[in-house]
Order: C-alpha cells, then sequence, then structure tokens
C-alpha cells in the first residue's frame, strides 16, 4: 500500500496501531496524545533537529506521539489540526489538564510575570495560538502554565468571519519556508491560517490544498476575492479581480501583488504558469 508520508504515521520501522491491517510495519504503537507548550514548534520530516521546517505547531496544538528519539530529544508523530506527520521537540510538549479555553487574536500577544503592563513580558504567543485561562484579574487573564495576557488579546471563538480578510492580517509578515506563524509563514500556511482561523478545513501543503479546496474553475476565469490560484509549489489567494496577496521568496514577505504582473513574474522566473484555480 501506498501512502503519503506527511499524513499517514507509518514509517519502515512503525506504524500507528490503528493503521494495523492497512500498512504493514515490523511494530505499532498506541498514540498519546500531547499539546505544544511553547509558543511556536517547529517540525521537520526526518530525526534531525538541525533540519529545516517542514511546519511549525502553535501552542495549544494538539499532536499524538508514537515514537521518540531519545539521541536526539525529538517526538514523532501527528499534528490534530491538519493531520500532518514529523519530528518535533519533545521538551516542548505536554500532557495538560484541559483543553484550551481561549484563542489568541492579537497578531502577537505578550506574557507578563503579573497582571502589570510596565513589568518585563517573559514570552509572546501568536495570532491562532490556544491557551487555558484559569483567572481573572481587571482586565488580565492568568494562564494555567502562569503568566498573564491582555484580555482583549484573545477570546474564548476563533476570529470567525472572512478567511480572506483573516489571510490579509498577515501583511508584512516575513516569509517562512515552513513557518506558520504572525512571526514567519510561507505561501501554504497563509492559506491554512485564513482558513483555520474561520473554523474551516485545511491541509498543510499547496499541493494537498490544490486538490482538496473548493471546485476548480478554468484559467481563464473571472476572478474574484477569494479565489485560490495555484502554480506549481505555490499559492496565493485573490482579494479583488485583479489584485493576489501570498507570502512569497520574492519579495521575502506576505504581500499584495497585480495578478497578471505575478503571472508573468512567476513564470519568467522558471516556475511555470498557473496551474489551476479553485474557488470555494
Amino acid at each position: 500500500m501506498t501512502f503519503d508520508p506527511r499524513m499517514t504515521p507509518a514509517r519502515r520501522d512503525l506504524a500507528a496501531v490503528h493503521l494495523k491491517g492497512e500498512i504493514e510495519a515490523p511494530r505499532y504503537a498506541e498514540g498519546r496524545e500531547m499539546h505544544v507548550a511553547v509558543p511556536v514548534l517547529p517540525m521537520t520530516s526526518h530525526p534531525d533537529p538541525e533540519a529545516g521546517f517542514s511546519s511549525q505547531l502553535l501552542m495549544g496544538e494538539r499532536f499524538t506521539v508514537y515514537d521518540v528519539d531519545d539521541a536526539t530529544g525529538l517526538a514523532w508523530g501527528q499534528a490534530a489540526r491538519d493531520g500532518y506527520v514529523g519530528w518535533v521537540p519533545r521538551f516542548a510538549l505536554e500532557s495538560g489538564p484541559g483543553a484550551p479555553t481561549h484563542w489568541v487574536v492579537a497578531q502577537l500577544a505578550h506574557i507578563y510575570p503579573e497582571p502589570n503592563l510596565k513589568t518585563r513580558p517573559f514570552d509572546a504567543v501568536p495570532f491562532l495560538a490556544q491557551l487555558r485561562i484559569t483567572g481573572q484579574e481587571g482586565r488580565w487573564l492568568e494562564l494555567d502554565t502562569g503568566g498573564w495576557i491582555y484580555g482583549r488579546h484573545v477570546s474564548e471563538e476563533r476570529p470567525g468571519g472572512d478567511w480572506v480578510g483573516i489571510c490579509e492580517r498577515f501583511l508584512g509578515v516575513p516569509y517562512l519556508w515552513g513557518g506558520k506563524s504572525s512571526l514567519g509563514l510561507d505561501c501554504s500556511a497563509l492559506i491554512q491560517s485564513g482558513l483555520h482561523g474561520a473554523g474551516l478545513d485545511c491541509p498543510r501543503d499547496s499541493d494537498q490544498q490544490e486538490e482538496a479546496l473548493g471546485r476548480e474553475l478554468k484559467l481563464d476565469a473571472k476572478l474574484k476575492r477569494g479565489d485560490i490560484v495555484f502554480w506549481n509549489g505555490h499559492v496565493g489567494v485573490m482579494t479583488s479581480p485583479k489584485r493576489l496577496f501570498h507570502a512569497n521568496a520574492f519579495a521575502m514577505a506576505a504581500v499584495y501583488e497585480d495578478i497578471e504582473l505575478a503571472r508573468d513574474r512567476i513564470d519568467a522566473q522558471g516556475d511555470g504558469p498557473v496551474t489551476r484555480i479553485r474557488r470555494l
């Protein structure tokens, strides 16, 4: 049986026990559900702590661990939010007492040692991270892990609403291959973040999105806001009939660009023409 290793917790030597009978492996493992306890957690496709990112996880995301490599300190498993499989630092995972209660709705929210804005913050969490709140003092909310966050920077509900508008909140955020946060993200993470923020499912990589999202349009279709434009290994979203918004390595940021200029530039640099357009 062939499978996509990005989405299937199976390797040559090990597979998740729920795959027994579907995928042959020397041994099978029961998963242990944990959650991310740091603001942003890097994920790699193989057990090398110095490898480039394949993706990232945000604080509060659930991650099922099937194996731990003691030599590298990395845990191998699958993310609950998008099903992505990979290796993450084990120290940053915890099995907490309960589910998160709030979403971070600010682009970046500082965590303070006490409910006082004049104290020095000791951490910051990105947009769409999830936190567990256990107390309140005035405008400040207390985290179950210790520390305080300004109440208007979080919400019991995810942002919701216009998913393209959620994407646009990342304007100017640096491009980062494998990144998935308001500190840095890649093209497909921009699309995924907008959809996840609106409560919609979305796979992680652009080739997966090209197959899964919406319905296909003709390549000469009249474009409108929300149409998703794909190239080989790249994706962006239309914010108007002529304006594309995308995180790209040319600008090294999430930027607006005229769609015709983007088509010509991407083709001229050797990455080919638009491969597909999809509409939700």
